[in-house]
């Protein structure tokens, strides 16, 4: 009996060696053969004129008193108030991630279990910024998770509807705040629709002049075939303001093949080539373009690997070096929970890694825009 159960113990080992061999060789494509709808892309409809005049439509705003996942802070933070406060407009990353034959182009807006996903997105990466400021993240219909390893123009499709969606909440979040210095955020997706923002409603426009700093965090910007025409340079140190920050994160070995395909098959939003161009990598911990700093200048990591506890901060943990590739590596892989990324890609984890670091690098932007 105790040997056949070894024998099962053994066989269960292999399979799982045998699985990960798989994902770490195929993982791409695996994930595409499964995540990729099969549906035809189906036009949306656009949304009422004044749909995000509706509280509804957002997860967080500052007339959200309760419930609002944007105003949590960890138990040991002690904030200084700001002498004056921005306007932040935070667009979370892919929350609608299905499978097969249960798999839409666009998330529908009732979708329960991508809402709750997305709200605490929410509370993991926009709360870095509720010391500096009232926080507007809206609801839209973003594209699934497919359309980012997909072949066709459905994908593009996808994402074009979504980002309407963004833009008429922008327009909203600007309505409403006429005159305040503004903090432009996001992640992953949302970041892609960031910059999208940028290029068609700030730059050349009189409300650049607004902005105190935009961080479009995990989606790779072309410093010479996107920034010239989104209207900001890169951030160069943590004491500037009206710039924009950005980062990839990857353990080491990284692996980071696959954004880097993908960053070179289209051209930038300047309409030049990307493909043998610079990524922008800003360094969360220090602030600075490029640059290394080690784990002892971490001031915060989100930890929240417990589901049964409010996350944590651990301080000390994870460095940060911009590799020449254009990515950030963080040393070798640390625990974070089980969504790491084929390559070692902590894509997930960009806020989180640096959460406290984000936190004072916000204050010191915004110190610096009033300034000036």
């Amino acid at each position: 009996m105790a040997r056949k159960f070894l024998y099962v113990v053994a066989s269960l080992v292999v399979l799982v060696i045998a699985a990960g061999l798989a994902y770490s060789i195929w993982g791409t494509q695996l994930i595409r053969a499964v995540m990729v709808p099969r549906e035809d892309f189906k036009p949306l409809s656009p949304l009422p004129a004044k749909a995000y005049d509706d509280p509804k439509m957002w997860i967080a705003r500052p007339d959200i008193a309760r419930d609002n996942p944007a105003l949590w802070t960890p138990r040991s933070i002690k904030d200084v108030p700001v002498p004056q406060k921005a306007a932040v407009f935070f667009i979370h990353p892919t929350s609608y991630i299905t499978t097969l034959g249960d798999a839409h182009w666009n998330m529908p807006l009732d979708d329960a279990e991508s809402l709750a996903t997305a709200r605490r997105f929410v509370m993991g990466q926009a709360s870095a910024f509720n010391a500096v400021g009232d926080i507007w993240a809206p609801r839209y219909r973003q594209a699934n998770y497919g359309a980012f390893v997909s072949r066709d123009d459905r994908a593009d499709k996808a994402l074009a509807a979504a980002y309407r969606d963004v833009a008429g909440a922008f327009d909203a979040f600007l309505k409403a705040n006429p005159q305040d210095p503004l903090i432009l955020a996001a992640h992953s997706q949302g970041s892609l629709h960031l910059m999208q923002l940028l290029r068609e409603q700030v730059a050349g426009k009189p409300l650049a002049d607004r902005i105190a700093a935009v961080y479009a965090v995990g989606w790779p910007i072309s410093i010479e075939a996107d920034l010239p025409a989104l209207g900001l340079p890169a951030c160069a140190r943590r004491d500037q303001g009206h710039c924009i920050v950005s980062w990839q994160s990857y353990a080491e070995p990284a692996d980071p093949s696959a954004v880097i395909e993908a960053f070179g098959q289209k051209p930038g939003f300047t309409g030049k080539p990307r493909a043998g161009t610079h990524m922008l990598c800003t360094n969360p911990i220090t602030g600075a373009f490029n640059g290394t700093a080690p784990a002892s200048a971490n001031s915060g990591t989100l930890d929240s690997r417990d589901q049964s506890q409010p996350p944590k901060l651990v301080t000390g943990v994870v460095p940060a070096r911009c590799d020449t590739s254009g990515v950030l590596l963080i040393g070798e892989p640390v625990d974070m929970g089980p969504f790491t990324l084929p390559g070692n890609n902590y894509h997930v984890y960009d806020y989180s890694l640096f959460w406290a670091n984000v936190r004072q690098d916000a204050r010191e932007r915004l110190a610096a825009f009033l300034a000036k």
